[in-house]
């Protein structure tokens, strides 16, 4: 194993602790899961079963999970002293959103295929702009991010 992963790990296990005592405050229940992933640490949040609860930390269009993920990245930076790139998902909701954004990704693709003008998509943050990014990339286009933050959006370009 390299120190690395190693580090990406220790930083999990600290986001683990931290959102353990964050969850015990708050009386919720959820499991938590550690891994490493394209050079990050990943860190999710599961329902022990059905529950509504954690869908409350992800809040409307996932502001709530952002906001608890940059608490989370504060804790592990308070404690490593490094500045930390984690992730952060809870109930599942990146993976679902992640699938959406492809899904919208390809079909700017075909658009732009079709038409052969330039596509701009909704404003979104920067997880989701790399989701589209890499599809449209995959699908042999380009993209840029133009706006700013928290307008920032991509625009798929023709070949």
């Amino acid at each position: 194993m390299t120190d690395n992963i190693k580090k990406l790990e220790a930083e999990g296990d600290v986001a683990a602790d931290f959102l353990e005592e964050f969850l015990d405050i708050l009386d919720m229940d959820g499991d938590i899961d550690i891994s490493v992933e394209a050079g990050r640490a990943k860190v999710a949040i599961v329902a022990d079963g059905p529950s509504q609860d954690l869908k409350r930390l992800v809040g409307p269009d996932g502001e709530v999970l952002e906001a608890l993920q940059d608490l989370t990245r504060l804790a592990v930076q308070s404690d490593t002293g490094e500045v930390s790139r984690l992730m952060l998902d809870i109930a599942d909701f990146r993976s679902g959103r992640r699938e959406r954004l492809a899904e919208q990704a390809r079909e700017a693709v075909a658009k732009v295929r079709e038409s052969g003008a330039r596509v701009s998509l909704p404003a979104m943050n920067a997880f989701e702009r790399k989701v589209v990014h890499d599809v449209v990339l995959e699908a042999g286009l380009a993209s840029e991010s133009e706006g700013e933050d928290p307008q920032r959006y991509v625009v798929v370009l023709p070949a």
